[in-house]
């Protein structure tokens, strides 16, 4: 084999920053490599009710695979035809196996639930029927259509149909009138407060726009709050030892000052009394610290020219007289 010394250089350049590019492509496409690995399966829904491509796939709350196509079929009648992957080599699809769309979060984000049944086994590629599929209620799309619909109502014409009705009825039995009397008083009620009411199913589309536009940002922060929370628990011991410590720490304190009452209390008394006494003599404390500064500052710089030093005490000796003549 011919050595890398002797082989052009410009050629093995080449080779290795292919294989570099290569690998940096594989890795940024592995999700879609994994997913050569795993079974495709489709379902037919009658509405698709917000299922994206990329949306989990999960067999009893257990992310199993993930939404790779969500496409409009004409083949047999108009469905929706939704492709996943299973990557979890543990699930068995049976011949009977449901699909539906659930709600994964209170924003409205959507996932594909299966749920595995009969005896057979579901071929790859296999597609299940809209007669086990089902797609959930949208909250959001009631309120938005609701608000909609209410603003194309002239609920003054309706509490005056109302009225005219129950005028037109008064002679018939008495169950009917008071049923058409309540359904007057029900339309003036509602005419009444038509503004309130307005305001109220507009302000409620507000927030679901909001909180449709900040999906992203209340995922993480439920998120961040569950992981906070799985902390906690994981901690909890430790937490509870630390406060079952602190009480024992506590019943201990109060007990060592109960022993030792009789002691402390007389130590106590006497210590108040030198403070009473320090704090009547403050203002002599503070005039002997002043003077005392200039010697102890006088002191400090003679006692710095080495181990040694000379000091003078004035009045200590009496002076030495000579005395003259004597007996």
């Amino acid at each position: 084999m011919k050595p890398f010394s002797e082989r052009n250089p410009v050629v093995t350049g080449a080779v290795g920053l292919t294989v570099i590019v290569a690998v940096l492509l594989g890795a940024f496409q592995l999700d879609r490599l994994a997913g050569l690995t795993g079974r495709a399966y489709q379902a037919a829904f009658r509405d698709a009710s917000g299922l994206t491509v990329g949306n989990e796939v999960r067999v009893a709350g257990v992310r199993v695979g993930k939404v790779t196509a969500v496409e409009l079929a004409r083949d047999s009648g108009t469905y929706v035809r939704v492709r996943f992957r299973v990557d979890d080599d543990g699930v068995r699809l049976g011949d009977q196996t449901g699909a539906t769309i659930r709600i994964r979060t209170v924003l409205g984000q959507k996932y594909l639930a299966l749920t595995p049944a009969g005896g057979g086994r579901l071929p790859e590629g296999g597609q299940i029927p809209l007669e086990r599929t089902a797609a959930p209620f949208d909250v959001m799309q009631a309120v938005t259509g609701l608000a909609d619909t209410l603003d194309t109502i002239d609920t003054e014409q309706l509490a005056t149909a109302f009225a005219t009705l129950s005028e037109t009825f008064a002679d018939t039995p008495a169950s009917v009138g008071s049923a058409l009397d309540g359904l007057s008083r029900l339309s003036r009620t509602v005419a009444e407060r038509d503004a309130e009411l307005r305001s109220l199913l507009a302000r409620a589309r507000e927030v679901t726009d909001v909180l449709a536009t900040r999906d992203e940002e209340f995922r993480r922060l439920v998120t961040d709050g569950e992981a906070l929370l799985a902390e906690v628990s994981r901690r909890r011991d430790a937490i509870h030892k630390l406060l079952v410590g602190t009480s024992d720490l506590s019943t201990q304190l109060s007990g060592l000052v109960a022993d030792n009452r009789t002691t402390l209390t007389p130590a106590l008394t006497k210590l108040r009394e030198v403070i009473a006494v320090l704090q009547r003599n403050r203002d002599n404390l503070e005039l002997t610290i002043e003077r005392m500064a200039p010697f102890v500052t006088a002191f400090a710089n003679v006692v710095g020219n080495g181990r040694w030093f000379d000091s003078y005490v004035h009045g200590m000796v009496q002076p030495f007289q000579p005395t003259t003549g004597g007996r």
